[in-house]
């Protein structure tokens, strides 16, 4: 008995001796966790609007897996193409690759293409909360179908300033029937082929095309069938009374959209990761690259179905609307609504987009505020050109073309032979320069040239749009800056007045972004800090657009960037190096 006590005693003093160690000791609630993914990229045949054709899908689906995740996780993608005779890479989009700008997958910026039958591997952190996406960088591959979404959630005992009671995710976009090579060819001939408006709108990866409309009919039936199940009407359930967090995100090739769900108003509550003083609408426009976090009420009729629908806006398109279902638990979700769908907003309404860009604001209570003034500014004037008898999208006059060996690489090597050391300029003639007119512009070039920022400097980007090379025309560009998040100080309408129109800056509580439109004869005033080393595309993020030479490419602290992978080169001057 003496002994149990004895025996007992010490396993208590033990006991006792670890809780105070433990009271001493910082141990983290919750430890970030890596989310690993194995991809196969291959092409298969598809129908997400009844016509079918060849898509890219990952594991087999388009769009691709969801990548869910916490803050702070590592996510590992070991992705294996299977396209066998094209390359390929993956950007994800709004994710700053703070200390991996190899990551962050664009093909002759930070990495050398995958090729086919190798395999390749991501790794990176996602920093922030929010709603993000992945697509392809390679080519016009995106339009092909590589894409899909990213949900990082606050971690754990941490909450948003809004409450919903279930969290869903769609990724709008446009659909066209010719190969991305088709179109391709089209646009880098000196025969110019415009790509044309896509034939349907998707909503989740499906849609509706009209097969009475084709103007060759196939024999074969299954070539566009309207009851294949593939492109039923996307349908959302919801149950009634409750609130819906829905992550709206748009991933066009081409068009800008307006999206409205049938008697139902949307709460705006976060942009591109970022949480916005909410403010309601009817519809939500949104550019490609662009995710938003609307909150929706279930408290309509519950004994029906409603219409979730998009449609073409700044481009008078023939594209008809995209239709998807709302659908009111306990109904069936194939049950058709009874309503007609409601019409968007007129596409040529430039005040309507307007007005909804400015009233982004941040919310109160995360407002990061912006650095009183820059360090440089530089204004890029965005123009349709002729080059050499080819027809270009161009920036201040120079038209981006991508160099053999990838920026990142490049830089960190110092291979000064592997683009031009050049840097494109930082203006344009403000005073002369007609954004109303047919432009001129005789001495265009193409170059690869870059734009060095000293790092932690504080820049202004102004963005500004212009007629193209048809008469009275001017077209919204949505731009996407890689590795970094911006603050959206405004936007006007017509020529910028870099004299004035700075007085007009919000600093007080400007929304970070990092997609923004431009719209027409507009212009668009950004800020950001270049604190991320590495090599940055800065791209018009239209596919043709950028595929036609509208980007440029930003290097900042590139000595600070640790030592390259491997698995990223094998391509230009580093042909032959082994890829693990």
């Amino acid at each position: 008995m003496v002994e149990l006590l004895q025996r007992n005693g010490c396993i208590l003093k033990l006991f006792l001796a670890l809780f105070l160690f433990l009271s001493l000791v910082e141990v983290p609630a919750v430890e970030a966790r890596i989310r690993h993914y194995k991809w196969e990229v291959k092409y298969e045949y598809k129908s997400p609007d009844c016509f079918k054709k060849l898509v890219i899908t990952i594991n087999g689906r388009s769009p691709g897996p969801t990548i869910l995740a916490q803050q702070g996780d590592t996510i590992i993608v070991e992705l294996t193409n299977s396209l066998w005779t094209e390359n390929v890479a993956i950007h994800w989009h709004g994710i700053r690759q703070i200390g991996t700008p190899w990551s962050d997958g664009t093909e002759g910026v930070t990495q050398c293409p995958i090729v086919p039958g190798d395999k390749f591997k991501y790794q990176f952190v996602v920093d922030r909360p929010g709603t993000y996406l992945y697509h392809a960088h390679y080519g016009m591959q995106r339009e092909a179908g590589l894409y899909g979404s990213i949900r990082v959630a606050l971690p754990d005992g941490e909450s948003e300033p809004f409450s919903y009671d279930y969290d869903r995710s769609i990724i709008l976009n446009d659909w066209f029937h010719k190969s991305t090579y088709e179109n391709a060819v089209g646009l880098s001939s000196l025969k110019f082929a415009w790509v044309g408006e896509p034939q349907s709108l998707l909503i989740q990866g499906r849609g509706r095309f009209d097969c009475s409309t084709l103007t060759t009919p196939s024999l074969d039936p299954e070539v566009c069938n309207a009851t294949n199940p593939e492109c039923s009407p996307y349908a959302m359930t919801v149950v009634p009374g409750k609130t819906y967090r829905l992550r709206v995100a748009s991933l066009t090739s081409l068009s800008a959209l307006s999206f409205q769900i049938e008697g139902h108003n949307m709460t705006v509550v976060e942009a591109d990761g970022h949480y916005v003083e909410p403010f309601v609408v009817k519809n939500l426009f949104l550019y490609s690259g662009e995710t938003y976090s609307v909150l929706i009420k279930a408290d309509q009729d519950p004994s029906r179905n409603y219409w979730m629908t998009t449609n073409v806006v700044s481009r008078n398109a023939t594209t008809p609307p995209g239709l998807a279902i709302l659908n009111y638990y306990p109904n069936h979700p194939r049950r058709s609504p009874s309503a007609v769908p409601p019409a968007g907003p007129a596409w040529d309404n430039v005040r309507a987009r307007l007005d909804q860009s400015l009233a982004i604001k941040s919310h109160q209570g995360f407002i990061h505020t912006p650095p009183p003034t820059a360090d440089r500014v530089i204004v890029l004037l965005n123009t349709q050109n002729k080059v050499n008898g080819y027809v270009r999208w161009s920036v201040n006059n120079v038209s981006f073309t991508h160099p053999h060996t990838p920026y990142l690489i490049a830089l960190k090597q110092n291979l000064t032979d592997a683009f031009d050391q050049t840097s494109p300029p930082d203006g344009y003639d403000f005073v002369n320069y007609d954004i109303y007119k047919t432009p001129n512009n005789t001495n265009a070039t193409v170059s690869n040239g870059i734009y060095r920022l000293q790092f932690n400097t504080t820049v202004d980007l102004i963005l500004q749009n212009a007629n193209t090379m048809n008469p009275n025309n001017s077209e919204t560009h949505p731009w996407h800056l890689h590795g970094h998040d911006f603050w959206v100080l405004g936007y006007g309408e017509g020529k910028f007045d870099i004299f004035n129109d700075p007085k007009k800056y919000n600093l007080v509580n400007p929304i970070m972004k990092n997609t923004v439109p431009v719209h027409r004869y507009g212009w668009t005033a950004l800020r950001f800090r270049a604190d991320n080393p590495g090599a940055w595309a800065f791209h018009c993020h239209i596919e043709s657009h950028f595929f036609m030479g509208m980007g440029v490419v930003f290097e900042s602290g590139i000595d600070k960037v640790g030592k390259l992978p491997s698995s990223i080169m094998g391509c230009g001057a580093t042909r032959g190096v082994h890829r693990p």
